[in-house]
């Protein structure tokens, strides 16, 4: 049986501060897939700002956040949030639990991922964790979507840069489970929200994350493979996207190839290209009045999603 902890429950024992968030789960009931024993000496790091858990780096027990709109407001809808952090750490407040609650007063009901964090001292096969993380959670979701009142037709996938990498990956790759799956419940998103993705490991690559995930001696397959762009097909979900051109991070180029790739298999998709933002910004790019969230619930709200 899943580990379920009330915030209070988690607070005192971990100290980790999830703020509004109504429950912290265990992602897995049980043993972890593909990990190896932790050493002693092996500890998950916090970054602190203004006293809120703001990052985390050594990331190898994954949970999951629920943020749950207010009693009646409900719309059915959910979203499974991935933060960013070029797969060395997780910017797990403002692309993660600020997301959330954003979400939650839309009436969305809102789930932050903590996952594994690639190393292969601690993972079997650490290119893969991330991903296997990315299809429980979305198992998790859909096997007790009565429970927080959730339309298991309407469950998708958000992620922010490296993120936005995890969560593009789960939308291309979504038939190759890597996870328990005894239900045959579908792990393919309804819909996918990619923020400064990074997408490609061939094309104009964020070199860190590529590195972080497949190694510095990956494989062509392996760039193949985690190049997302590469896998769109006629199945692949509605995909909404936010870059800004004048990243130096993460290139435009990446959003880009995967609305070409998108919009060569016909399926929908809206880009968003800020003149200005550089990377990172979270929901507030402040070179601009103009609010990305408000696109994205309007483009919500016209796929009916919302």
């Amino acid at each position: 049986m899943k580990k379920i902890f009330l915030l209070s429950i988690l607070m005192g024992i971990t100290g980790f501060n999830f703020l509004k968030a109504q429950q912290v789960m265990d992602l897995y009931p049980g043993k972890i897939p593909g990990a190896k024993a932790i050493p002693a000496a092996y500890k998950e790091i916090q970054t602190l700002n203004k006293g809120k858990v703001a990052g985390l780096s050594k990331v190898f027990h994954p949970t999951l956040a629920v943020y749950q709109p207010v009693k009646g407001k409900s719309n059915g809808t959910a979203v499974i949030i991935c933060p960013g952090g070029g797969y060395s750490h997780l910017a797990i407040g403002h692309e993660g639990e600020e997301v959330a609650l954003t979400f939650a007063k839309i009436g969305v009901t809102a789930f932050v991922l903590k996952y594994r964090l690639p190393e292969d001292s601690i993972m079997e096969d650490k290119s893969f964790a991330p991903l296997q993380d990315a299809e429980q959670a979305i198992y998790t979701v859909r096997q007790n979507a009565d429970k927080w009142g959730v339309d298991p037709a309407k469950v998708g996938i958000m992620g922010f840069s490296a993120g936005g990498h995890l969560a593009s990956t789960l939308t291309v790759h979504y038939m190759d489970s890597k996870i328990a799956n005894p239900e045959k419940i579908s792990l393919r998103p309804d819909f996918a929200v990619l923020i400064y993705p990074v997408i490609s490991f061939l094309s104009s690559p964020h070199v860190g994350s590529m590195h972080n995930l497949i190694g510095k001696d990956g494989s062509q397959a392996q760039r193949e493979y985690f190049s997302n762009e590469m896998g769109v097909n006629a199945n692949t979900p509605p995909s909404f996207l936010v870059h800004a051109n004048d990243d130096d991070a993460v290139p435009v180029e990446n959003s880009i190839l995967f609305n070409q790739a998108l919009v060569k298999n016909k399926v929908p998709v809206e880009t968003h290209l800020y003149q200005a933002g550089g990377h990172g910004f979270g929901l507030h790019n402040k070179t601009t009045a103009d609010e990305w969230f408000a696109r994205l619930e309007n483009w919500m709200k016209s796929n009916k999603f919302l």
